[in-house]
C-alpha cells in the first residue's frame, strides 16, 4: 500500500498555528515547531513545507509586514493576530514558491481565514491578497 500524500493544506495550517503563537508568546522557532510536531494530527502534514513557512516567515516577517503595509486600509499593528499571520504567510508562499500558483495560495489563505478568523476576515485577507499577486506575481496575474 503506498503511503497517503502528506498534506501542504495541513502545513500551512501548522504554519500558521505557530506564527500564531511566535507573534504572541515571542518564543523560540525551535521550540515552537517541536510543540506543534507532537500534535496528534501532524504525521498527516507536508513537514517540509511546514518548516520553510514557519521558518521563512519568521525570519522574512518585517519584510512582508512592509510588503503588506501598502495594501491595508489600516495600519498593520490593528490586524487581528491570524489574519497577520495569514497574511504573512500567504505573502511568503507568494514571493518564494513560484511553483504554487497564486490562486492556490490565495484560496488556502482564505481557508485558514474563514475556519480560523472573525467573521469576515476572509474577506479582508482576499482583498489584500489579491492586491498584494497584483505586484508580486504581475506576470501570473496578467496572463489570466
Amino acid at each position: 500500500m503506498s503511503q497517503p500524500r502528506k498534506s501542504r493544506r495541513k502545513a500551512r495550517e501548522y504554519a500558521l498555528q505557530g506564527l500564531y503563537q511566535w507573534a504572541l508568546s515571542g518564543n523560540d522557532v525551535e521550540e515552537i515547531e517541536k510543540q506543534l510536531r507532537e500534535e496528534k494530527g501532524f504525521a498527516q502534514c507536508d513537514d517540509e513545507h511546514f518548516r520553510v513557512l514557519l521558518r521563512g516567515v519568521i525570519a522574512q516577517a518585517h519584510l512582508f509586514d512592509a510588503t503588506i503595509q501598502p495594501h491595508l486600509d489600516r495600519p498593520i499593528a490593528e490586524l487581528s493576530p491570524v489574519e497577520h499571520a495569514i497574511l504573512r504567510l500567504a505573502g511568503y508562499e507568494m514571493q518564494h514558491h513560484p511553483e504554487i500558483p497564486y490562486r492556490v495560495i490565495i484560496n488556502e489563505a482564505l481557508e485558514l481565514a474563514k475556519s480560523y478568523g472573525g467573521t469576515d476576515g476572509h474577506k479582508f485577507v482576499n482583498g489584500v491578497l489579491d492586491k498584494l499577486a497584483a505586484k508580486i506575481r504581475t506576470v501570473e496575474v496578467n496572463a489570466k
